[in-house]
């Protein structure tokens, strides 16, 4: 029997520029209810295939023939972007000791993967090729985005959306630096709303024009599938 994802997910928040980020965001409360996108094995496969870290195909072949390890993979997956949250809220503070890497080296040592350079059209590159037959293999791409940022992103331009109570991160990859907002059509929409009330009340309007300029500076990307409030009209 085929196992399945939950029908009720809405699409993924892959935002974040960075896949690392889009992991720490496959558990967020944008509308205030937690949502978490890696519940259970076919709920993780079909976040890591909507967020280009396993093929489609192999993600099928997984979920026909080992769904019970996929539960239990799930759930190292959470326990592995939990403590991926604390590094990164951590970066801050300083350069992050070798030792407290260990989880993630522990993943990467696993990897059975064969490196190979592959022409296209772009001209060479270097790739990694699986074979995926085994369902471990699946956390080896998201470890690989974790050691991306960490060894080669810039740790300095990783940002926190500052809507109100928004947790969703992001890398700030904007040309001055100074996207605000997860996205213009949640969070930045919401400021947007907020300071034209405000202005329409007599509030402050220094505070009511930064809101509206805020969003310009932010970049505007679209929320995943047009993203509501589920059962709102929009």
């Amino acid at each position: 029997m085929t196992a399945t994802p939950d029908p009720t997910l809405p699409e993924p928040f892959l935002v974040a520029d960075h896949r690392a980020l889009d992991l720490l965001n496959s558990r967020c409360a944008p509308w205030g209810d937690e949502i978490e996108w890696l519940g259970s094995g076919p709920d993780m496969v079909a976040w890591l295939v909507a967020a280009g870290l396993a093929p489609d195909t192999a993600a099928a072949r997984l979920c026909d023939g080992a769904p019970d390890r996929l539960d239990g993979l799930a759930a190292r997956l959470r326990e592995l972007r939990e403590w991926f949250r604390g590094i990164v809220a951590g970066l801050a503070d300083g350069p992050v000791a070798e030792g407290a890497l260990d989880p993630l080296n522990k993943v990467l040592a696993g990897d059975r993967g064969q490196r190979r350079i592959l022409a296209d059209g772009a001209g060479l590159r270097l790739a990694v090729t699986r074979d995926w037959t085994d369902p471990q293999d699946l956390l080896l791409p998201v470890a690989e985005a974790m050691a991306d940022l960490l060894c080669h992103g810039d740790v300095a331009l990783v940002r926190q959306c500052q809507g109100p109570g928004c947790t969703l991160w992001f890398l700030d990859t904007t040309r001055n630096h100074r996207r605000r907002w997860c996205t213009m059509s949640v969070c930045g929409n919401r400021a947007k709303a907020a300071a034209y009330r405000a202005r329409k009340a007599g509030g402050d309007t220094g505070a009511a024009a930064e809101g509206e300029t805020a969003g310009g500076d932010a970049k505007a990307t679209p929320a995943p599938g047009g993203v509501t409030r589920p059962g709102a009209g929009g």
